[in-house]
């Protein structure tokens, strides 16, 4: 447990990549396997599974220094974050002496130590079954013999809170390096899951991968960049294949000798929530791994619904019969990744393409008329001259897509975002002028400062209604100079929400707007944020419920 706290300060202590890689290399490289895997676990977030909440463990605290709740809700709102509360206020209790002390406390003798994987798979779990004055007394035992640093991280791992900047990419680079793998290989084994054990991070840093099953597992999905004007002006606009980037679930629709399976790009499986898409599935030749887009449409409709008919099925473990019919799920394909049994993606896109319309007109002739609807190819577009590229992204609304997808023809299917290869070129977002309403303080390092807005616009009475709420847009400076104003022109508090008088103004961006029952204003938007401070603009003149309206009615 020490080696993983002292990894735990060296990553959060610094904002080099490659002290943060080195760092991990060493750990992976010194640790024993099975620590290696509860680690790696952790750092890939993976494993925050809450075993006792922020507001129990405020319980235990404050039994134990007797210090008053009103005192640690003002300190929870200075620092953002219910486990580094906990440890802060507990050093201050009476019987503190600012040496650790032995931890005798049943269940278990575990020390800090001990192995991070004897902590992960006994004690920790052992402290959440016990109830009431047990526990309280048996994590108090605990925090008592720790010091602050590893207090603080025993807290996280306890609150599921447990975060450190590092991203997915560079734990896998860092695990691949130590072990001297391939890190394409690294990423595809960890593709649909990691459960923690010595056994699984053996298998997992095998030099040998012959003969590795490898069946139930998606590919690691090849991710696009936001294109930028004047970054392939100087390639042949002929050299690209242009489709739409459409507003769905990325997904990989699956058909290998262990059974079909349908994967979220967040790496869920969601097999339950679309069983006709898995019908579709079993269909397909042995062997077959497609990338594409899972969204709501249609037989007979010339474009799909709407994300929001999508919604309806998410999370739906098992869908009925009406909701199917009224929201039928169809698999846009774009992309080839496996074809019996062959791993397709270093072969170019062009040949992959060739191959996957190949197997499309084969599933088509074998195909009833009900089953036709739920697979469809992505169509594609080519591209004379540069000089028509916005022209034709602007035609994505009418598709009820969200934009272009631009990719190289000679590319291979790659891992992540990998710059040069594909493109993401989405249409300009929706904007409406809306006047601050509300705001709230934010969390972690920002939970000093006012950060979540609220907005709104005007009604036909000439009154604000609460339209959007927006997190981001703003920088650093802006959202420090916003505080100050926030705190000086309050009107009312309700909790921890401030109203502020209606005179700043904000450009507010949005991808949709739909009608909804749900909210005051009888709208809603999809991915609000702040493009711009409207300084130059009174609140008098920001945009009305009737702006709204006639920007829902231009939408297809």
């Amino acid at each position: 447990m020490q080696a993983f706290a002292a990894l735990f300060r060296q990553l959060d202590g610094t904002g080099s990549t490659s002290a943060k890689l080195e760092a991990l290399q060493a750990y992976f490289l010194s640790a024993a396997p099975a620590d290696a895997a509860w680690a790696l676990a952790l750092l890939l977030g993976k494993r925050r599974r809450r075993l006792i909440t922020g507001r129990r463990l405020r319980e235990i605290c404050l039994a134990g220094t007797e210090l008053p709740e009103w005192l640690f809700e003002a300190c929870h709102a200075q620092v953002g974050d219910s486990a580094e509360t906990v440890a802060l206020l507990w050093q201050q209790r009476a019987d503190g002496t600012g040496e650790p002390s032995r931890w005798d406390s049943n269940p278990g003798r575990v020390t800090f130590e001990d192995p991070l994987a004897l902590w992960m798979d006994e004690r920790l779990p052992q402290l959440a079954a016990l109830d009431g004055e047990k526990q309280t007394k048996a994590v108090q035992a605990c925090w008592r013999s720790l010091p602050p640093d590893q207090l603080l991280l025993v807290n996280k791992l306890l609150s599921g809170g447990f975060r450190v900047g590092v991203s997915t990419g560079l734990v896998t680079r860092a695990l691949a390096q130590s072990a001297e793998l391939d890190e394409a290989l690294v990423a595809h084994r960890l593709m649909g899951g990691f459960t923690p054990s010595a056994a699984a991070f053996a298998e997992l840093t095998a030099a040998d991968a012959q003969g590795e099953s490898l069946s139930a597992r998606p590919y690691p999905f090849f991710l696009a960049s936001p294109l930028e004007a004047g970054q392939l002006e100087q390639t042949p606009p002929e050299g690209w294949q242009l489709e739409w980037k459409w507003d769905g679930i990325r997904g990989q629709l699956i058909h290998r000798s262990g059974g079909c399976s349908l994967w979220s790009r967040g790496e869920e499986l969601i097999n339950e929530a679309f069983p006709e898409l898995i019908a579709l599935a079993e269909q397909l030749p042995q062997g077959t791994a497609l990338d594409g887009e899972v969204i709501v449409w249609h037989g007979d409709a010339e474009t799909p619904e709407a994300f929001t008919s999508l919604q309806r099925r998410l999370g739906r473990k098992a869908p009925s019969r009406s909701l199917q019919r009224d929201c039928p799920a169809a698999f846009v394909a774009y992309d080839l990744l496996e074809d019996q049994g062959t791993d397709l993606r270093q072969q170019p896109l062009q040949r992959r393409r060739e191959q996957l319309e190949q197997l499309y007109e084969n599933w088509q002739d074998v195909q009833g008329a009900e089953g036709k609807g739920r697979m469809r190819l992505s169509p594609t577009q080519t591209l004379r001259s540069w000089g028509d590229l916005d022209h034709l992204r602007d035609q994505a609304r009418g598709q009820r897509a969200e934009g272009l997808m631009l990719k190289a023809l000679d590319s291979p299917y790659l891992v992540g975002r990998k710059r040069g290869h594909w493109w993401k070129h989405k249409l300009e977002p929706l904007r409406l002028d809306a006047v601050l309403l509300y705001a709230q303080a934010g969390s972690g390092k920002r939970a000093n400062l006012y950060t979540d807005y609220s907005f709104g616009l005007w009604n036909s009475d000439g009154e604000l209604v609460t339209f959007a709420k927006a997190y981001s847009g703003l920088d650093n400076a802006e959202i420090r100079e916003l505080d100050r104003w926030i705190r000086a022109h309050t009107t009312e508090r309700f909790g921890p929400v401030r109203a502020v008088e209606p005179l700043q103004v904000f450009e507010l961006a949005f991808e949709g707007i739909q009608p909804s029952k749900r909210h005051k204003c009888g709208f809603a938007v999809r991915f609000p944020r702040i493009s711009r401070w409207r300084t130059d603009k009174p609140a008098s003149e920001a945009d009305s419920l009737a702006n709204a309206m006639a920007l829902m009615e231009q939408q297809p």
